[in-house]
């Protein structure tokens, strides 16, 4: 209940902006960089812009801060956008982006089970490990247009 419909157009996201969403959000990590011990996560747009980020100790802390934000202008977030986390997804984190709305999600780590089970259930794109200039895709891949750029 209370989970919006998803974007389904295909092919929006170029996949080789999906490796550089992780050292965007670190860039932005001000807490992070002076302690190395906060979670953070970011919004993109479908270009790889950084548009909002949050930081917290807890990741969901980070995401419920960060969805905080977005619910202030709902109209400005609620096609083509992306968020990044920087920790491992649980289902829990998937389960508030959807109620963002958002139809993308990728993390620096690795989905649950129960998280790669709930993207499938609502379609959303789960995108995980996303280290070294490539990434694992668990659900979604209609979304990215990986063709090379």
């Amino acid at each position: 209940r209370g989970i919006p419909s998803l974007d389904t157009r295909e092919h929006w996201l170029p996949g080789h902006i999906i490796p550089s969403l992780t050292e965007k959000l670190r860039q932005s990590q001000s807490m992070f960089a002076a302690t190395g011990g906060v979670h953070g996560c970011g919004l993109f747009d479908a270009k790889g812009e950084l548009l909002l980020s949050c930081e917290d100790v807890g990741r969901h802390n980070a995401l419920d801060k960060l969805t905080g934000q977005m619910a202030r202008v709902p109209e400005r977030y609620q096609r083509g956008r992306v968020i990044l986390l920087s920790g491992r997804i649980s289902f829990e984190l998937v389960q508030k982006v959807l109620v963002a709305g958002i139809s993308v999600l990728v993390a620096a780590g690795a989905p649950s089970n129960l998280a790669i089970n709930m993207a499938k259930r609502f379609n959303l794109t789960l995108i995980g490990f996303t280290h070294g200039g490539g990434f694992n895709i668990y659900h979604g891949a209609f979304r990215l247009n990986l063709t090379k750029q």
